[in-house]
């Protein structure tokens, strides 16, 4: 495990931890197949692959055997976009001086 994906998994709850390390070491699994690899009830792992999905952490991907369900793998450290969030957040900060140049005159 690398150290941007440790500092990703410092704020959530241990489950999503687990969850991660599970794909992170054993692969793609669907909801059911996490929860019985990690023994989490199917509503934790749900909650814990939403966790991870959110910080980026983690993909869906549709089941080849089922379209129906979904499979979840842990996204290589190489096609995380983290960088991509300090640009989103400076693009209002520029816009923020033309907005109050605006409001001067």
């Amino acid at each position: 495990m690398d150290d941007s994906a440790r500092e990703l998994l410092a704020p959530l709850p241990p489950s999503a931890k687990l969850v991660y390390y599970v794909l992170d070491e054993e692969g793609r699994f669907d909801q059911t197949g996490l929860a019985e690899e990690t023994r989490l009830s199917t509503r934790t792992v749900r909650f814990a692959v939403e966790k991870l999905t959110e910080v980026g952490l983690v993909e869906e991907g549709l089941c080849p055997r089922d379209a129906r369900r979904s499979v979840y793998a842990a996204v290589p450290e190489s096609e995380r976009s983290g960088d991509a969030e300090p640009e989103a957040a400076s693009e209002p900060d520029a816009e923020a001086p033309t907005a109050a140049a605006v409001a001067e005159d």
